[in-house]
């Protein structure tokens, strides 16, 4: 006893030893555990504080560590109200902190200290709060409502507040503590401040999630058993997490809390194969749960009306994170090793792990899945950031990409053909293809595909239809979901394929349903209830959008093409003597760029090229008619004017001028088409702009009045010559710009006949950069020892070369307004 009691003093003093002065003389009350580590976040920089919970970790024993566990976690993740951010693992990145970053991720990885502190308090079987008010919509109103979940995760854990208590909550294991926050914390925290510049896809967060899904969902070998703190023993697994548990609930009509939580009431002679994915089954639907389920079936019928408010709205980070999650989920489920041929040894041998990822993305994240993608198509704006939904979506889509074997090298650079083997998971899925895809037409229908972003969008789409042998797939799909039920039984659609009370993935399963046709309708009607009109992928219905949105790219095709033509014309038109004078436009006050005046030649370029293949893709995906699609670029064709630069807006002629049709105000909208607006009036009496001097404007405006109205008839007599005199007073005393751009704004007839005669304007000295620029000349000439005098005459001189030059081979273009 006295050498016991001396190695325990001892032990106990070393203790104390490598504590050092972060916790001081030890007090055997958890409470000055936890004020010394609060204190440590403020003194004491971020490495070395996670040193010393490192050490705290590994020589407090779980009865002292159980008081710091839910503030740790906290200080770790932030709070739920998103009032304390924690880490900000969000924000936390190699490239700007390096140091930071490999700590956070080391104490955070599944064989770090923080995991070990989990499985130190798992062993003690200790339980912790977690309010209800901040689960997910559905499984908060279900709670309140005294109706549990259908999900196993919360059975066995709603906790009712005692007297004076201030709410429900759920009493989780340290396990799912730890990893609630962990998922939440991409929710509650979104609004923390995020620094521009920052890849959510390298962020701790993102880099954590990877881990965890890879440690306790593993494509290869087993999931890794838990590290013991004792030498040769095992964390148990948690007592209440019964394994007749996880998939009784699915489809299941609601009954009453009491009810379902005594049916749910742990066996005690539970399997202990069930055991070794606890873990597994545990992390993935803590992850769906917190990220996907925010929208239950009927929530989502109900916001199909778009007067409905949205009570959640998910970030382009979260997206990202659940495009991880949808990757790793099609990995882990291809990883199932090949069935044996009979079946007895399928249930001899098959593992928890290897039936657990034959039903992981049917059971656990299909319905939650679509849902969530529903309600993203229907609610996301109408801009770039939509890209992230699109590649999730197209990620679920392809589990084909994600399977172990390769394709053979010499078919590498042809597109690979989608193998019936995955039949069965096109079928089961059907509304994934069929009713999200008509979901993306009409955003496209709405959204301007002359911007290379959403060009490439269409592309991405309509390149994964066309993989070979896919649209067949769905066509089968499609066919079996429309086959007439004959002699079937009775089926309550909404109980389609799901498991008996009491009964998980590790029990009896229910025999093999061998009828295809049954196995899409269940699927179907699962998803979107008995009641369901279904909206054919390849009816005349989803066709017709089809041909819409081929004559939307053809329209888009030729916008982008005259937009590159134009800003062709306006780089050739930027010579050296150009940067002293006007453009037209800038007189008129017309606006004749785009967006992609901005993106330059090369994004121009990849938006035709984009929409090409797009328009390639869904000829072969639709079996588009060639002579149709060539009289429909035609058709788009007709509305160039005569020189094919310009494209006008659909509408007919009146009395009163132009008037738009419906397709022509479609067109304006969407940006796709526009008039060219411009001042049609006399040019000198157009409104002072913020580039020109008023006080110049108005005597310059008087001069040039009193030289009109003196010359008005020698000006006249010169410009009617035929010889080279009479080009040279053309060119500067006449605007012949001023007819013909009247055709392309949506004005009176008669107002096409006005003409202004030749006439003198010296409007354009008014003008703040004319007169920089001749300073700037000036300044120059002053360099090289030219007096003004000198320099005024070179100007005079160079212009007049220019101007006859100009006269004699380019009679009408002129180098301003005059």
């Amino acid at each position: 006893m006295n050498d016991d009691a001396n190695e325990s003093a001892t032990a106990e003093a070393r203790r104390e030893a490598r504590l050092g002065d972060m916790a001081g003389p030890y007090l055997q009350q958890p409470s000055f555990l936890l004020a010394t580590l609060k204190a440590d976040c403020v003194n004491k920089p971020f490495a070395q504080r996670c040193h010393d919970l490192e050490t705290v970790i590994e020589e407090f024993p779980a009865k002292e560590l159980h008081g710091i566990f839910p503030w740790l976690v906290e200080s770790i993740f932030g709070s739920l109200d998103g009032t304390i951010v924690g880490w900000n693992l969000r924000c936390l990145q190699g490239r700007t902190n390096p140091t930071e970053y490999s700590v956070a991720l080391d104490f955070l990885d599944p064989s770090g200290p923080m995991m070990k502190l989990v499985y130190k308090l798992q062993a003690e079987e200790y339980r912790y709060d977690f309010p209800v008010s901040y689960l997910p919509g559905p499984v908060k109103a279900s709670i309140q409502e005294q109706v549990l979940p259908e999900c196993s995760l919360y059975h066995n854990k709603v906790q009712f507040p005692s007297s004076g208590g201030l709410g429900l909550n759920l009493a989780l294991n340290p396990f799912e503590y730890y990893m609630f926050y962990f998922a939440i914390s991409l929710i509650t925290q979104k609004n923390s401040p995020i620094t521009h510049h920052i890849s959510p896809s390298n962020s701790a967060y993102f880099i954590l999630v990877d881990t965890y899904l890879k440690c306790f969902l593993p494509t290869e070998g087993s999931v890794l058993p838990p590290p013991s703190s004792n030498p040769g023993g095992a964390i148990p697994s948690p007592t209440p997490r019964s394994p007749a548990v996880p998939f009784t609930s699915y489809g299941m009509h609601h009954t009453s809390l009491l009810k379902r939580h005594i049916a749910h009431q742990p066996s005690v002679n539970a399997d202990p194969a069930s055991q070794e994915i606890w873990r597994s089954e545990t992390l993935l639907q803590i992850f769906v749960e917190m990220w996907l389920h925010h929208y239950s079936l009927e929530m989502y019928q109900k916001m199909q009306s778009p007067h409905v408010k949205e009570s959640f709205k998910p970030t382009e980070e979260h997206v990202l994170v659940v495009r991880l999650l949808v990757k790793h989920l099609h990995a882990f489920s291809n990883s199932l090793k090949p069935e044996p041929l009979s079946p007895s040894a399928h249930s001899h041998t098959a593992s928890p792990l290897e039936e657990f990822k034959r039903v992981v993305i049917p059971r656990f994240v299909q319905q939650k899945l679509y849902i969530f993608l529903q309600h993203c198509f229907g609610h996301w704006p109408l801009d770039a950031s939509f890209r992230a939904v699109l590649e999730m979506w197209l990620s679920y889509l392809q589990p084909w990409r994600y399977a172990p074997e390769k394709p053979p090298q010499t078919a590498e650079l042809l597109p690979r053909s989608v193998s019936e083997k995955w039949a069965a998971f096109i079928q089961e899925n059907l509304l994934m293809y069929t009713k999200l895809f008509v979901g993306f037409l009409n955003r496209t229908l709405r959204t301007d595909l002359v911007s290379p972003k959403n060009a490439l969008m269409v592309f991405r789409v309509a390149k994964v239809f066309a993989q070979p042998n896919l649209a067949e797939m769905i066509l089968k799909g499609e066919q079996l979901f429309l086959e007439p039920e004959l002699v079937i039984p009775h089926r309550q659609h909404r109980l389609f394929m799901t498991p008996t009370l009491g009964g998980s993935f590790l029990s009896s399963w229910p025999p093999a349903i061998t009828d295809a046709s049954f196995k899409v309708k269940s699927h179907v009607y699962s998803l979107e209830g008995q009641d369901f009109q279904y909206k054919q992928m390849f009816g005349t219905e989803v066709r017709n959008l089809v041909l819409k949105l081929a004559q939307l790219i053809c329209q888009a095709q030729q916008t982008a093409k005259s937009i590159s033509d134009h800003s062709a014309e306006t780089t050739a038109s930027h010579s050296f003597f150009s940067w002293f004078k006007f453009t037209p436009s800038e007189m008129n006050g017309s606006y004749t760029g785009n967006d992609l005046d901005e993106i330059g030649q090369d994004s121009i370029k990849k938006t035709d090229e984009y929409l090409e293949k797009a328009l390639e893709y869904l000829c072969q995906i639709f079996k588009l008619n060639e002579a149709q699609l060539t009289q429909m670029m035609m058709k788009c064709g007709t509305a160039q004017d005569e020189n094919g630069k310009k494209q006008l807006p659909d509408c007919i002629e009146s009395e009163n001028g132009l008037i738009l049709t419906p397709l022509g105000r479609y067109q304006m909208i969407n940006g796709l088409r526009r008039f060219d607006v411009q001042y049609q009036g006399d040019t000198e009496l157009q409104p002072i702009r913020s580039y020109e001097n008023a006080t110049l404007v108005r005597l310059l405006y008087r001069l040039s009045s009193a030289l009109n109205e003196r010359l008005a008839d020698h000006m006249d007599v010169l410009c009617s010559r035929e010889d080279f005199v009479g080009r040279f007073c053309r060119y500067h005393l006449t605007n012949p710009h001023l007819v013909h751009k009247i055709r392309y704004s949506p004005v009176l007839k008669d107002r096409t006949s006005q003409n202004w005669g030749p006439r003198i304007s010296l409007r354009f000295l008014a003008s703040y950069r004319t007169l920089i620029s001749l300073l700037m000349l000036y300044f120059i000439a002053s360099w090289f020892h030219i007096g003004p005098v000198g320099c005024t005459f070179i100007i005079l001189f160079s212009y007049f070369l220019y101007a006859v030059i100009m006269a004699f081979f380019f009679e009408g273009r002129k180098p301003h307004e005059h």
